[in-house]
């Protein structure tokens, strides 16, 4: 017992299951000095492989063997399982706890593979393994109703102490992960997941250490880990995702880095209320619609000016929201590029002028031309500039006549210009003289536009100084 059995060259190669589940369940005493074990390779299981609900203490591996029954070890409690290179119609393991290693490398499961609420203690390997979901006009299985031929992987709740392997593997139908906890990480790497339903990977609330769907994974159908817990990073490095809809669906996440670098993606983009702690991506390379609103981020890493990430955040397919510029604007001040989180909040401006009635937008777009919103104050002192020197050409040439005669005033167009450029008469020019003919227009234009002067800075500084959360 524990010894290989290699039937690849005999001409009897069928075991009948029954023989396999005896010598596992102890129908022999234990040799003292050898392991016990089923190590057989190039059989044919006659049936299913029925374990459920069973106690095992003895390890069993497979190689190369064809196994056209369900291997089930539902509710079962047993030591490390390989099925190597094998052929099986389906397997199932919920609710199972398996002390080692869950191994299928290289396997191809035609009916799907159950592992909810598993605990594998060991790893779980599924590299270049083919599955397939169960077929779409079969019946539904217990506790999978409306599920057929959606899921090849249904292993919702499931928990892998050791990593999870699914590198190179082939899957036809979605993989389901939900509230799943990876203490050693998740590896996608060259793997292929072609959805049967909506979904190629539906794992929300999973929980791990790392998840790389990098390395050239290629999903077609939505990637979904709303509320996911990643404590190192997620990466999407390489990887080729397609969906008619939501190609990627990563709201509500926690993720110490993400790193967002596909070589393609077709279908939307949701980040919303994530919390990131580094995004390593390139703004110009999402989609179309990118959901932003609500998430928050530590830094930003990538090749990316100012305006890329302008039109990164202009890309919500849901109109205009004010955090994901807030947030963007507080990142720059964070790091020291002041000059940048301005430009972020004059365009913030900008794009909430347009969500405006007419009057609100004509004085928003009055505020830009003066002020820029209260971020290029400069503006401002550009126009007085200009305004005054319009005025004291004018008035030197066209003088205004002095109102009191019984006293001597020397006249001064720029004192005069600023006078009334002034909200306030400072230099008491304004009422010592009158403007004659259509330079009285002049002089009326020039008081109204330093009260508008006066008022877009006033509305700009209060706009600058208010805190970001009530803009």
């Amino acid at each position: 017992m524990g010894a290989w059995v290699d039937l690849r060259d005999s001409r009897h190669r069928v075991v009948r299951p029954e023989v396999i589940a005896a010598l596992l369940l102890g129908v022999r005493e234990e040799v003292p000095g050898h392991v016990p074990g089923i190590r057989l390779a190039g059989a044919r299981v006659a049936g299913d492989l029925n374990l459920s609900d069973a106690v095992i203490n003895h390890k069993l591996h497979l190689l190369d063997c064809h196994l056209p029954g369900i291997v089930s070890l539902n509710d079962a409690r047993t030591k490390g399982v390989r099925l190597r290179d094998c052929d099986v119609y389906r397997f199932r393991a919920g609710r199972a706890t398996i002390d080692g290693l869950l191994d299928l490398d290289g396997s191809t499961v035609h009916a799907g593979l159950r592992l909810d609420n598993a605990h594998v203690t060991g790893q779980l390997r599924l590299s270049r393994t083919k599955i397939s979901s169960p077929r779409p006009d079969g019946p539904d299985e217990p506790g999978e109703p409306g599920v057929r031929g959606s899921f090849a992987i249904w292993a919702g709740g499931l928990t892998v102490d050791g990593g999870a392997f699914l590198r190179g593997m082939r899957s036809t139908g979605g993989v389901r992960f939900v509230g799943a906890r990876f203490n050693s990480g998740i590896y996608f790497q060259k793997a292929v997941i072609t959805a049967a339903g909506s979904h190629a990977v539906h794992a929300d609330h999973v929980q791990a250490t790392a998840a790389e769907f990098s390395g050239g994974f290629t999903a077609t159908g939505t990637v979904r880990l709303r509320g996911a817990r990643i404590e190192g990073v997620l990466s999407f490095h390489h990887a080729a995702l397609k969906a008619s809809g939501r190609a990627l669906h990563l709201s509500h996440m926690q993720v110490d880095e993400l790193i967002l670098l596909p070589d393609s993606i077709e279908g939307e983009v949701n980040l919303g209320y994530s919390r990131i702690g580094v995004l390593f991506d390139e703004p110009d390379h999402y989609p179309e619609h990118v959901h932003l609103n609500g998430m928050t981020y530590e830094s930003l890493r990538g090749p990316a000016a100012t305006a890329a990430r302008l039109r990164w955040v202009r890309r919500d397919p849901d109109g205009y929201r004010p955090q994901p510029y807030e947030q963007l604007a507080a990142y720059y001040r964070r790091i020291g590029h002041e000059s940048d989180a301005r430009k972020v909040l004059l365009a913030k401006q900008r794009a909430r002028r347009r969500t405006l009635r007419p009057p609100g937008r004509l004085w928003g777009r009055l505020l830009d031309v003066v002020v820029g919103y209260g971020y290029r104050p400069w503006l401002a002192g550009l126009w007085v500039g200009l305004l005054l020197a319009a005025g004291t050409a004018v008035f030197s040439h066209w003088r205004p006549h002095q109102i009191g005669l019984d006293e001597t005033r020397h006249f001064n167009a720029f004192t005069y210009t600023l006078d009334l450029l002034v909200p306030v008469s400072v230099f008491e020019q304004r009422a010592a003289w009158e403007p004659v003919g259509w330079t009285q227009w002049l002089a009326n234009g020039l008081i109204a536009a330093g009260w508008i002067l006066a008022t877009a800075l006033i509305a700009g500084g209060t706009r600058v100084l208010r805190p970001a959360s009530s803009s």
